[in-house]
């Protein structure tokens, strides 16, 4: 086993600041701390500059996927999140618990940026140096995807962000001022870009780390947030037309039995798979334990009927004890006991970050939004042919006038930043759908609710309607209390 390496975390930007904690950081003798001054060591360290909390259920819960299932269990957190409130719980799964994981890992990215620098910065820990600045942009963007308003612009430089944190903590209570989001989304491009020179696939376990592919995942998602389609284009190059082998098998996998596709599904040895956290999370549970979840009405919603093709499609799904909700498998649990005789403990469970079918589907629309067309359509029908019951590539065909036909225009609708042409909306519009289904459980349909401004109602019975608008302040979630308690600036509500 690892000997991994943790350090002190005392920003006010986390929310574990206790009295106990205090006094364990003051009464330390400094000698005895670990010293991170090896190659070894801080590979070590890096283990830990990845969030060891999950966003998926969060960012799930607060979009379209979802529905009341009116099962009269619903927790305080989970319906918190569900109408776009600052949820009061800090504990996991929640909104605190992740901004708090988020800047637990930028510190270890810090910290090995730190130990580098003191080291001479050799060229030998450049891959050390690479990943450090992968995983501190990583965790910056997914802050200020949820903590900011979206990515625009024209209001960037005013918006408010998220604090992008450089150095290691040295004070106990150190006072954070939030960045721009145009500040923010400048130093995730310039560590990534940085990062991207230097990050290699030179791990035991590559993919538990940012390696070349993963790293270039991720810079597709960021720029595609930004609107840089040359740029998407350039990482994604490496894809080619029709991955084949990329992708996930999904002929293979819904051929398997449930309890088989959950272990399947974020395995390592999938090429598929890019990047795979194991976060302290109950996200698997959420089928057989969430009032908010994809109910009977949604499932039909995304994935009953036929498709472009006139074809079922692949995903299967399945209920708890005649649950009305429903599950694809993906999430599989491993509970680590702490005490067995009070049958207690931690529960981790293994989620796919990155993975070339979003990386894909990012290249597909920076097509699109260069008016590649035909290029688009041509990677589109090969995608979606993947995810199809009994596809013929030889006869089942895409047209453009079967995309706008099939996903038609509709004013308002997709507000992004910049202006798109009917086609280009209506592929646009495919490619969302696409991703909403391929996603589904994830939380990366919060992303698209949030990027295109999607208006998302709860028409629940019984209950007043309540609807997230356009430009919605609640699409921003609220600072943590006990971030704000400490200065960090609150967003307006």
């Amino acid at each position: 086993m690892k000997n991994i390496k943790y350090i002190k975390i005392t920003a006010a930007l986390l929310l574990l600041v206790g009295v106990s904690s205090c006094d364990d950081f003051l009464s330390e003798v400094p000698d005895n701390r670990t010293q991170i001054d090896t190659p070894e060591k801080i590979s070590e360290l890096l283990v830990n500059a990845y969030p060891l909390a999950s966003y998926m259920d969060l960012g799930e819960t607060m979009s379209d996927n979802v529905a009341d299932a009116e099962l009269n269990n619903a927790s305080v957190k989970s319906t918190q999140s569900y109408y776009w409130e600052m949820q009061d719980e800090t504990n996991i799964d929640t909104q605190a618990n992740y901004w708090d994981a988020c800047y637990r890992a930028i510190a270890h990215a810090n910290q090995a940026l730190q130990s580098i620098k003191e080291l001479g910065n050799p060229t030998s820990l450049n891959p050390q140096k690479g990943e450090a600045l992968l995983a501190r942009a990583y965790s910056h963007f997914m802050l200020v995807t949820f903590w900011s308003n979206r990515y625009n612009p024209a209001t960037a430089a005013t918006d408010l962000g998220v604090p992008y944190v450089t150095e290691p903590e040295t004070e106990l209570l150190k006072s954070y001022k939030r960045n721009t989001v145009k500040e923010v989304f400048d130093f995730i491009q310039q560590d990534i870009e940085e990062g991207l020179r230097y990050v290699s696939n030179n791990y035991k376990e590559p993919k538990f780390h940012f390696n070349k592919e993963a790293a270039k995942a991720f810079a597709s998602r960021f720029y595609l947030i930004k609107g840089d389609w040359d740029k998407v284009l350039e990482v994604s190059s490496g894809l080619g037309s029709k991955p084949v082998g990329k992708l996930k098998d999904y002929v293979t996998l819904s051929s398997l039995a449930p309890d088989i596709q959950f272990i399947e599904y974020s395995k390592s040895s999938l090429t598929s798979n890019l990047l795979i956290g194991s976060p302290n999370t109950l996200v698997g549970r959420s089928a057989n334990g969430s009032n908010f979840y994809l109910t009977d009405e949604k499932q039909r919603e995304l994935f009953n009927g036929t498709n472009p093709f006139g074809k079922a499609w692949l995903f299967d799904f399945y209920s708890y004890n005649s649950s009305s909700t429903l599950f694809t498998p993906k999430f599989e649990e491993y509970f680590k006991y702490t005490n067995l005789t009070a049958n207690i403990g931690i529960a981790y469970c293994g989620i796919v970050l990155l993975s070339n079918d979003e990386f894909y589907l990012n290249r597909i629309e920076a097509l699109v939004m260069k008016n590649r067309i035909a290029d688009a359509n041509t990677e589109l029908e090969y995608f979606l042919g993947t995810r199809t019951a009994g596809y013929n590539a030889a006869t089942d065909k895409l047209t453009e006038a079967d995309v706008v036909a099939g996903y038609p225009v509709i004013a308002d609708e997709l507000t992004p930043f910049y202006t798109m042409t009917d086609v280009q909306t209506s592929y646009v519009k495919a490619l969302t759908e696409a991703r909403r289904r391929d996603f589904v459980h994830e939380g990366l349909r919060w992303f698209d609710v949030k990027r295109f401004n999607i208006v998302v109602s709860r028409e629940d019975q019984g209950k007043p309607v309540n609807t997230l608008v356009k430009d919605d302040k609640r699409r921003a979630l609220q600072i943590p209390l006990s971030a704000s308690n400490y200065g960090v600036e609150k967003n307006p509500r």
